[in-house]
């Protein structure tokens, strides 16, 4: 079976966390590019790139939120999985009220992680940003 189509972007500080993810990722035949920082993403990646965004929540200069509260517009609805090592019930509804779409709490599962990146990729753009759940 093959993949949904579209790159998953994978944006971390930790280069540990971007390689184990990328080869997660790429062992199940998905598209990946990976990058320190949301700034390098935005420098890196095309005006409307198809997939999604694994994105870190605690990410130096800009964080995760901050990210997306100034850049929403410039992922064109691209689907956003927050991932983080720790968070508290009122990260996790900022984070839906930015528009993510999955928040995962480190560590969690391949499959928690495989689940939410294919969900993503299937259901492709949104054109707004979510409600808290």
């Amino acid at each position: 079976m093959s993949s949904p189509p579209g790159t998953v972007f994978v944006i971390d500080d930790d280069e540990a966390v971007r390689d184990s993810l990328r080869l997660l990722l790429e062992s199940h035949l998905f598209s990946v590019r990976v990058f320190a920082s949301g700034l390098d993403f935005l420098n890196a990646v095309e005006a409307c790139p198809q997939g999604c965004v694994v994105l870190d929540l605690h990410l130096p200069i800009v964080g995760g939120l901050e990210f997306l509260g100034r850049y929403w517009n410039r992922l064109n609805g691209m689907p956003v999985i927050l991932i983080t090592g720790k968070a508290d019930p009122d990260t996790r509804i900022r984070a839906f009220e930015a528009g993510v779409r999955y928040f995962l709490e480190k560590p969690f599962e391949d499959d928690e992680l495989l689940s939410a990146v294919i969900e993503a990729l299937t259901r492709g753009n949104i054109s707004s940003k979510a409600s808290p759940s």
